[in-house]
């Protein structure tokens, strides 16, 4: 009888610790793979994939789709335009943008996940004769994310260093920091924050251009999202971008957009 109560004591804390371990890798599946214009270190799952549309002001819309290579190498593509949305002529982006990110280290239980990556994919307005976005593309970044739970919430907390290669005509090449967190409420709605420090974008005087209105005032950038999950594949999103109201004369109010998202599999 002892011995069968020791072999069944063991087997429970097999299953247990199976168990743990299962939710921890929920957990992180669970963390998004970005928030809302900045990344995280959640990655899709190997065979996963990601389409959308993001709708944006001045008639803009971005068609996007990320695919999961591995449980640890996502990339994606993503192309888009100004005026689709309306009764003018469109103004197409001047290219196909490109991301990847990998991840070389998981999350433990007292460190976080760390992504690398590349994403050339700005946001707003491209503006041809600075060769940028109006929110700068992240280009190449660094990001650590650490998922957790709270009541019946996860959430997620993520911060990362990035150096864009918009900065040839405004010479802002300064290296950024980014923060943000995430949290799911009920497995239906999740609010998502974020703040760009924008170090590489608080000058808005470009050299030997004269004085302009395009850039930010130095006061970075603060995102807000508001998420719906439809179902488990479906999701629609309410962005609601520069809450700082920290771009210039381009914009004279925070920047409202609408984000969806189909998530499947091969």
């Amino acid at each position: 009888m002892a011995a069968f109560l020791a072999m069944a004591s063991a087997v429970a804390g097999q299953e247990n610790t199976s168990s743990d371990e299962q939710t921890d890798a929920d957990l992180f599946r669970a963390v998004p793979p970005w928030l809302i214009d900045m990344p995280t270190a959640g990655t899709l799952s190997q065979g996963q994939y990601q389409i959308g549309a993001r709708l944006c002001a001045d008639g803009g819309a971005l068609g996007f789709t990320d695919i999961g290579l591995s449980n640890r190498l996502q990339m994606g593509i993503s192309f888009g335009g100004q005026d689709i949305i309306s009764n003018q002529d469109p103004s197409w982006n001047p290219r196909i943008e490109f991301n990847i990110k990998f991840r070389p280290i998981d999350e433990l239980e007292y460190f976080p996940a760390v992504t690398v990556g590349f994403c050339s994919q700005g946001q707003g307005l491209y503006n041809r004769d600075i060769k940028r976005y109006a929110f700068k593309s992240r280009g190449f970044y660094a990001v650590a994310s650490r998922g957790f739970y709270f009541f019946q919430w996860t959430a997620g907390w993520h911060g990362g260093i990035n150096y864009s290669r918009e900065n040839d005509i405004d010479k802002e090449g300064d290296l950024n920091f980014f923060a943000g967190m995430d949290a799911t409420f009920k497995h239906n709605l999740a609010l998502l924050l974020e703040y760009d420090f924008a170090l590489n974008d608080d000058r808005g005087n470009i050299p030997n251009m004269g004085p302009n209105d395009f850039g930010g005032k130095g006061r970075g950038y603060l995102n807000f999202s508001m998420k719906w999950l439809y179902t488990e594949d479906l999701q629609i999103e309410a962005l609601l971008k520069d809450l700082a109201e920290n771009r210039r004369g381009d914009a004279t109010t925070i920047t409202r957009e609408v984000r969806i998202t189909y998530t499947g599999a091969f």
